[in-house]
């Protein structure tokens, strides 16, 4: 146990005050000792290191921060308070994309439900050419291996896709290959694309150069008859639009309307729980022709060989169903395929059947003939003496050939298609060649000439028929035997239809109707109906029509059909070069019906231009009338009446 002592602990000695120094040192100097050093100036004493005051860096530090906080608080209220509404907006329309919805494009189908035009599943093959650089592929030459292998596929320039892979400007990200492409083709990309990964995931030294190809969805327009029919159909464009014919004057039936889909997107993909809007595409509606797509392949194959044989620069044939107006066929030579006009001849784009305006002729004699009955200015048996000149205002007229003076009946007029008797015929319809001249235009106005059909077809021509006022001295006595007046195939076409329909004229027709998405049908519109000539000037222009090709005397014999009685004429006109404006060929032509006592079908045939062979309708159009006829009346199963032809007489003796 530790005392603890009560006495005061010792103090402790202050040292006192310090002794003076010794000189030289504190010690004393003993002997043998150094001399003493002499003091130097003495050292000064060391600064003391200050710091700087920190306050000012602080305040400056300070400053800085509240300006950056000062800005973004009044970014914040900019975002979040005055342009809110803005800003959300612009998020709204960069998170949310709408994509269109295509509608199918209705196809086209002939009387028969055959599809002359319809919509296929296609592609476009598309790049993105910053894959095919040297950073991605890691060669040097990756366009030119691409191109090599999707040259042969494509049907394309291999040169040229390896450009395209290669532009000019190299942030390119997009490029388009090749439109409208089978899903054939794209399979065989795809498949391609797949062996060239697969390999490359065995083989590092292989890379696919096919990785930057892709496939946009599209449709594409096929004509399963090539150029069937191609000048009715038209094409559509490579906006998908309707670029000619029914395509384009149908565009919005077919085309039916787009549809939207919109929807929330990240990364480039849908969102789904952030739901969606869609309104679904209607589709357009399918069309229904008058066309029989047998007939048309007839007509068409019938004009397209005599235009190749006659080295011609076109020709038409029209089949017309004489009851009803409905056009069987509208056939031209040269002709298109409308699902290739890469490869189509400009010229031979379009409806020359409803574009060409031309002389018609002496198929036209038949109007004549059709207003001298109708006013009773004559009849089928009345004399007429046809010299082989006639002489009216400053002019000289003559028929085809030289020849004796004839003696014939208004019959034999049409028979023999004899200029000059039609001049004689045509001059009892008026007092005066002024008066004669207003009737005759008048029925070649019901006739329909100097006016649209009615089809309302992109191009078509009304012809050209000028008022009887303004006609010159040569039209007067021109334009009754067909010169001097300008009309299209299907005008033409349409006289004769009228005239074996019992003077009625109908408006020709090529749409049958329409059938909507719903699968309902809609028939088109019942066309007009004009009452022309009485029941009995048509049934006596029937019979007169036959003359011109059942008796020896006529022109039109090469157009017989056996077991049937035929009605028709030829006609060989001057044709205007539409390139000079100047005569130059001629117009060969056949128009005619069948059976003459009953008809049923109506064929016109036109060929322009015939430089090889014979130029005579009746030599060249004439066989082709007998070729498409025969052909149509088989397909429609029409029988032969079994009756006796009239046999009207062509000749008189004075």
């Amino acid at each position: 146990m530790t005392e603890v002592s009560d006495r005061e602990p010792p103090r402790r000695r202050v040292p006192g005050p310090a002794r003076p120094a010794r000189p030289g040192g504190g010690r004393r100097p003993g002997p043998g000792a150094r001399p003493a050093r002499r003091p130097g100036p003495p050292r000064p004493a060391p600064r003391a290191f200050r710091l700087g005051s920190p306050r000012p860096r602080l305040r400056m530090i300070g400053l800085a921060l509240t300006l950056v906080l000062a800005a973004f608080v009044v970014r914040l209220l900019q975002v979040q308070a005055v342009d809110a509404g803005t800003y959300s907006a612009k998020a709204e329309q960069n998170r949310y994309v709408v994509h269109t919805l295509p509608a199918e494009r209705g196809g086209i189908t002939d009387r028969n439900g055959v599809a002359l035009a319809s919509t296929v599943d296609s592609y476009d093959i598309t790049a993105d050419p910053t894959m095919f650089t040297r950073e991605q592929l890691k060669v040097d030459d990756g366009p030119e291996q691409a191109a090599a292998l999707l040259a042969p596929i494509l049907g394309q320039d291999q040169q040229h896709l390896a450009e395209v892979l290669r532009p000019k400007n190299r942030k390119l990200r997009y490029v388009r290959l090749a439109r409208r492409q089978t899903p054939q083709v794209w399979n065989q990309i795809k498949d391609l694309k797949t062996a060239l990964t697969t390999k490359a995931e065995t083989d590092k030294s292989a890379v696919n150069v096919l990785a930057g190809v892709f496939a946009d969805p599209s449709s594409k327009r096929v004509y399963p008859g090539g150029d069937l029919a191609a000048g009715v159909l038209g094409w559509v464009g490579a906006d998908g639009k309707g670029g000619g014919g029914l395509e384009r004057k149908l565009d919005k039936t077919l085309a039916g309307e787009d549809g939207k889909i919109r929807y929330a997107q990240s990364g480039g993909r849908q969102v789904p729980t952030a739901g969606s809007t869609e309104t679904p595409a209607v589709p357009g509606s399918d069309v229904e022709l008058t066309i029989d797509r047998d007939i048309q392949w007839a007509a068409q194959h019938a004009i397209g060989e005599q235009v190749e044989k006659s080295k011609a620069d076109g020709g038409y044939v029209i089949v017309q169903d004489t009851a009803t107006g409905e056009i069987l066929a509208m056939a031209n030579a040269p002709s298109f395929d409308p699902g290739d006009l890469a490869h189509a001849d400009p010229d031979a784009l379009g409806n020359a059947a409803l574009q060409d305006a031309f002389e018609p002729g002496s198929t036209a004699k038949v109007l004549s003939m059709a207003a001298v009955l109708e006013e009773n200015a004559a009849t089928p048996g009345t004399h007429i003496t046809v010299p082989n000149r006639l002489k009216r205002g400053d002019r000289l007229f003559k028929d085809d050939i030289d020849h004796p003076t004839w003696y014939l009946t208004l019959n034999g007029v049409l028979a023999k298609s004899s200029n000059i008797g039609t001049i004689m015929a045509t001059g009892e319809l008026g007092k005066t060649q002024a008066e004669a001249n207003k009737v005759l235009y008048s029925y070649l106005r019901k006739f329909g000439l100097g006016g649209y059909s009615g089809l309302g077809f992109p191009g078509e021509t009304k012809g050209i028929l000028a008022p009887p006022g303004q006609w010159s001295t040569s039209q007067q006595y021109t334009i009754p035997f067909g010169q001097g007046v300008s009309v299209n195939a299907l005008q033409a076409a349409s006289i004769y239809s009228t005239i074996a329909n019992g003077g009625v004229r109908i408006e020709p027709t090529l749409v049958r109707g329409t059938k909507g998405a719903d699968g309902r049908f809609t028939p088109a519109p019942e066309p007009e109906k004009t009452r022309v000539t009485s029941e009995k000037t048509a049934k006596t222009l029937a019979q007169m029509l036959e003359s011109v090709v059942d008796d020896e005397e006529g022109t039109g014999t090469k157009a017989r059909i056996p077991g049937y009685r035929v009605a028709g004429k030829t006609g060989t006109a001057n044709r205007v070069d539409p390139a000079t404006g100047k005569y130059h060929g001629y117009t060969s032509s056949f128009a005619g019906f069948a059976p003459a006592d009953k008809p049923r079908v109506t064929v016109y045939c036109a060929i322009q231009n015939a430089t090889e062979g014979s130029y005579f309708g009746g030599q060249i159009c004439g066989p082709i009338y007998k070729q498409v006829m025969e052909f149509a009346l088989k397909t429609l199963q029409v029988p032969p009446t079994g009756a006796d032809p009239a046999r009207l007489p062509v000749t008189f003796k004075p």
